[in-house]
């Protein structure tokens, strides 16, 4: 299979995009706070205002954004718009935060974000502007919301669920903690959490058996995809398999240690960017395969999934740095480059 990369413009930093369901429309975030819309059927750029103030710095900004597939229509429609970024608090500190809104579009050329309000705070804001995670995933049937809350570089809150620093989160649409969640009995925001243990999740997807995976960076070595269960310890900062940027050791997990083991490690790292499993017709032979965007191998890493088993398939390289990846309405792939001036690529199969 032969595959061909096509080139449609650039964005200053871009973090994060997604498809407006039933549209052949990209929306596009970048880091520093701009929201682009791109049509990739006429290859015209759309005018998007309405974005939120971010905290723009270091790994912080504006970042995720999701639709409700249950809202598509084949025109640009008004319809819900959920985005994640970086929010300043008191002092020095800052957070992340989920906002929804309304994207309503006046015509092909111009978009408006309106009434966009905040449902969602990581707990608590503290300094430093790493680790924000702040990846957006709905369920399949679209009942629940799930957030990626990075630990924000503090390592042991991730193991004190007093707070959700280094958590994924499952909320009602709203923003309001889910009935069912593992601790749900308990005072908030205990009752927001789904599972806990993680570094710095920058990927989230379902796979074709409706389980949910996660893509996290490791430290220095031991980059993870994991099967994400319900009430789960995935260990950060006990165990890992990579070690303290500083060299200090890590413990590798054991068998007996209580918390839940990567499906795969990478060491070195890919440094992974995003991820999501690919459904489409146009790469056949991948479907049901993990695509992970990767920032330090500048290339999309493809693995296969066998029961709990996951399986390292093939590196696909690219010139640079990759951020985002995400499948078009058609199949084909599309990345976004990392830094400024980071590209839009669209990855198809060629004859």
């Amino acid at each position: 299979m032969r595959t061909v990369i096509d080139e449609f413009g650039s964005y200053e930093e871009p973090w994060a995009a997604a498809f407006v369901p039933g549209t052949d429309v990209m929306i596009i975030t970048t880091k520093p706070g701009e929201i682009t819309g791109f049509d990739t059927a006429n290859e015209r750029a759309i005018f998007v205002s309405g974005a939120p103030e971010v905290d723009y710095g270091g790994q912080g900004g504006l970042g995720d954004i999701a639709f409700l597939e249950s809202e598509a229509a084949d025109t640009l429609t008004p319809r819900t718009i959920y985005l994640s970024y970086a929010e300043a608090g008191n002092g020095d500190t800052r957070g992340a935060a989920v906002a929804r809104g309304q994207l309503v579009c006046a015509d092909h050329q111009s978009c408006e974000i309106q009434d966009l309000s905040v449902i969602w705070r990581q707990t608590p804001k503290v300094t430093g502007r790493g680790h924000y995670s702040h990846r957006i995933l709905f369920s399949p049937d679209e009942s629940h919301m799930f957030i990626a809350s990075g630990d924000r570089q503090k390592l042991e809150p991730s193991q004190d669920n007093s707070n959700t620093l280094g958590t994924i989160v499952r909320l009602n649409l709203d923003g309001t903690p889910a009935e069912g969640n593992p601790m749900a009995d308990q005072p908030a925001p205990m009752n927001e959490i789904w599972s806990y243990g993680h570094r710095n999740i920058l990927g989230m997807d379902w796979d074709a058996q409706g389980r949910l995976w996660d893509m996290e960076h490791g430290p220095a070595g031991g980059d993870e995809l994991n099967l994400v269960e319900a009430g789960a310890n995935y260990g950060w900062p006990t165990r890992s398999y990579g070690n303290h940027y500083s060299g200090d050791p890590i413990e590798d997990h054991s068998e007996d240690d209580g918390f839940v083991k990567p499906a795969i490690h990478w060491t070195p790292v890919i440094a992974p960017g995003d991820m999501i499993f690919y459904s489409g017709d146009m790469f056949a032979d991948w479907q049901g395969d993990a695509l992970i965007a990767s920032l330090s191998g500048n290339a999309l890493v493809r693995v296969e999934i066998d029961g709990t088993t996951a399986t390292e398939a093939a590196r696909y390289p690219f010139d640079n740095r990759i951020r985002a990846v995400d499948q078009g309405p058609d199949g084909a792939i599309w990345v976004l480059e990392d830094g400024e001036g980071g590209r839009l690529l669209r990855m198809t199969v060629g004859q």
